[in-house]
């Protein structure tokens, strides 16, 4: 069965590297008490496993997915990150700050003391500090230290085995510290605060689950057959509207004819008609029409939910009541005001909510009346979710060409690598798609494959490459590098805890 498979991954490398992948989600899955070892931790370990049978994979394909893993980690983080850019955040950069700076502390002594190879140090903190992304740029320095290439592979090698080793208590450790021992020390209840502040974030609304969505509508359609005696008999459609106010009509039916409703569309008596308007005016409209119909077969109402960015200077530090205002019956109905956004958070739709530039509005109504108002407010966004290829390769050239930027301090070459150019550029991506949401796009779904699939690949090309070497090292460190990775979770997490 060995040489069988042997011979398939010597033939076709790829079949390797997907097994692994797949096994090692398997192996992620399994649960023991609470604890889940998590896809990517089980992916390296079942790529070291895999790996003794001396498998070889192009090197560049690793570069290539931990490209794409680190740029839609920054993509994601840009809005938020640029956002807590202020001095209220100067807290929480000081103690990130301490926390990387006490890490290194923690993982330079243990090199030292115990006489750890660079490749090994660089795998405790990944493994330690639980951050996959050092596997990387670890990888790059490595590759530039000017020594062999048996040398340079042997401690690339190191990495791997390092972070599988200590990884599992470094995804463990933080959990005990922080469920248990910082909330016995300060007599918190843990819990209790979570749930408060998950209910002040989403202002009160309850977190809906996959599948789910709020059955409450602020907008409704029904149809109404307008009696001889009724309000609305002989009148106008835009007459209607402007004694309505929040509701409209939208469509005629005449004799089992569609009508198509104008401004200047007359309703008569017997008509049936359709009218959409916000929920608190469609309870009292039956005595304006007369009584509520049902819709004929095949009657269809076509409308549609756009979102509109506010660009326009007239409406720019105004409030919703304003800008209501100013558009007016004859421009305004037919299109209603479903929901805000700013930033990626939903804003509480107040008619006293002060508009920003950039700011998302989501309107619903006829696709020719929010033709209308979308002119005078900004531009909409598309709703079909694709990709933007042209800004997502400009976006991964620049993050490369960054990377390639090196320059000196005290003689020291120093470089942030491919990795930490392009968390620079997706940072910058992310950033410019929440601020000008026409460019640069990327769905969330599309994002978060590349974030899990960049990783896994590399993570599980990084194992399958470590191979024999593997052995080797644990063989060397034992039980000594498990234990240094437990301090190096542990230790900076209390000594930053007490400092903020």
């Amino acid at each position: 069965m060995i040489d069988i498979l042997d011979k398939l991954f010597d033939a076709a490398p790829l079949l390797a590297l997907f097994i692994t992948i797949s096994l090692g989600y398997v192996v992620g899955k399994l649960t023991i008490g609470q604890f889940v070892l998590g896809g990517i931790a089980g992916s390296l370990i079942v790529g070291v496993i895999i790996g003794q049978l001396d498998i070889h994979i192009d090197t560049a394909m690793k570069s290539v997915f931990f490209a794409l893993f680190i740029y839609a980690v920054g993509y994601q983080g840009g809005p938020q990150f640029f956002r807590s850019l202020n001095r209220r955040s100067l807290n929480q950069l000081v103690s990130a700050f301490v926390m990387c700076l006490v890490g290194l502390i923690c993982v330079l002594v243990s090199a030292w003391t115990f006489d750890l190879d660079r490749g090994t140090a660089a795998g405790l903190a990944a493994g330690g500090l639980t951050q996959s992304a050092i596997i990387g740029t670890a990888g790059d320095a490595i590759a530039k230290l000017g020594v062999s290439a048996e040398q340079i592979k042997i401690m690339q090698t190191n990495v791997a085995v390092g972070y599988a080793v200590c990884y599992i208590f470094g995804n463990l450790g933080p959990i005990i510290i922080v469920t248990w021992f910082l909330p016995m020390v300060m007599r918190w209840d843990v819990r209790k605060e979570a749930v408060k502040l998950a209910r002040e974030l989403s202002g009160g609304k309850a977190q809906l689950e996959p599948g789910q969505f709020n059955a409450v509508r602020k907008v409704n359609t029904r149809l109404y057959t307008v009696s001889a005696d009724s309000k609305a008999a002989g009148k106008t459609a835009l007459a209607i509207d402007q004694d309505l106010q929040d509701a409209a009509v939208e469509s005629v039916l005449r004799n089992g004819d569609e009508l198509a409703a104008s401004d200047d569309t007359v309703v008569q008596a017997g008509d049936t008609i359709a009218v959409t308007g916000i929920v608190t005016v469609m309870k009292d409209v039956a005595a304006y029409f007369g009584p509520e119909s049902k819709a004929p077969d095949q009657f269809q109402l076509v409308e549609e939910q756009r979102e509109i960015i506010v660009t326009k200077p007239q409406f720019i530090g105004k409030t919703i009541g304003e800008m209501h205002d100013e558009l007016g019956v004859q421009t305004r109905h037919g299109v209603y005001l479903v929901s805000a956004r700013r930033m990626g958070r939903d804003l509480p739709n107040l008619q006293g909510l002060e508009l920003h530039k950039g700011d998302e509005l989501l309107f619903t109504g006829a696709p020719k009346d929010l033709d209308r108002v979308q002119s005078l407010i900004g531009y909409k966004i598309t709703a079909a979710a694709v990709t933007d290829f042209v800004f997502f390769g400009v976006g991964m050239a620049l993050g490369i060409l960054v990377g390639m930027i090196e320059f000196k301090v005290a003689g020291i070459p120093v470089t942030i690598g491919t990795g930490g150019g392009c968390l620079l550029s997706g940072l910058l991506f992310g950033w410019l798609r929440s601020t000008h949401p026409q460019f640069a796009a990327l769905p969330t779904g599309a994002s978060n494959f590349l974030r899990d699939f960049g990783l896994a690949v590399f993570v599980a090309i990084v194992g399958i490459s470590a191979g024999p070497q593997a052995v080797t090292t644990m063989q060397q460190y034992g039980l000594t590098l498990f234990f240094l990775g437990v301090g190096v979770t542990i230790i900076p997490q209390i000594v930053v805890f007490f400092f903020s």
